[in-house]
């Protein structure tokens, strides 16, 4: 990361987790005794509207919004909203993104069109971005509530703290409130995780033609 403050900007719509995922990156970077501050803003979040979370952790951290150009993560849980964050990151960093599609009803009820690439489109900004559907793979785990996890696994590797320490948060909420799942979350996790370290071998071998 640029400096001693992280910045993560989680985006999604409504009932994707986006809050839940942000209080459990919050709660790991607690846990290794990081200043932490967060914020959210919810549009019509239980019918399906945008939601974005701030999330900004270091030794000592003022304000929890995090300003247009300074966000040194994106996480997009839906592809369309990570494109209309995507001005809020910062020069060299990346967008982690879902390309599942989630129409929210501002696009559904006509008053504003869904891009037609939105992965396309932040690449075209000359922005590294991460994309994969977390939609199919918590499908194949057999619970689509599982993207909330699979996204968290996604990013594990791109967090100035171990994966582990957020694995162990994601375990210890489970583990509380519902034991049952936490061995789905767990497996959750760990494909999301994989899913992005195979995308970025598959970026290594693919071919250059600059």
């Amino acid at each position: 990361m640029k400096n001693t403050v992280t910045n993560i900007l989680v985006v999604g719509v409504g009932g994707q987790g986006v809050m839940t995922a942000t209080e459990i990156l919050a709660e790991a970077a607690i846990s290794l005794g990081h200043d932490v501050k967060k914020t959210e803003v919810a549009g019509m979040s239980q019918r399906g509207g945008v939601v974005s979370s701030h999330l900004r952790f270091g030794p000592r951290v003022l304000s929890p919004k995090i300003a247009p150009g300074e966000a040194d993560i994106i996480v997009g849980f839906e592809s369309a909203e990570a494109l209309r964050w995507s001005h809020y990151l910062r020069t060299g960093g990346m967008v982690l993104m879902n390309t599942a599609r989630l129409v929210p009803p501002v696009v559904s009820g006509g008053l504003y069109p869904y891009p037609a690439d939105p992965q396309a489109e932040i690449r075209a900004r000359g922005i590294e971005v991460h994309a994969f559907d977390a939609m199919a793979i918590a499908k194949q785990l057999g619970d689509m509530r599982l993207g909330n996890s699979v996204m968290l696994g996604a990013i594990a590797d791109h967090l100035p703290f171990r994966a582990e320490v957020l694995l162990e948060s994601i375990l210890q909420r489970f583990q509380a409130r519902k034991p049952e799942m936490v061995e789905l979350n767990r497996r959750a996790f760990t494909a999301g995780r994989d899913a992005i370290a195979k995308l970025a071998r598959a970026e290594l071998l693919a071919p250059s033609f600059a």
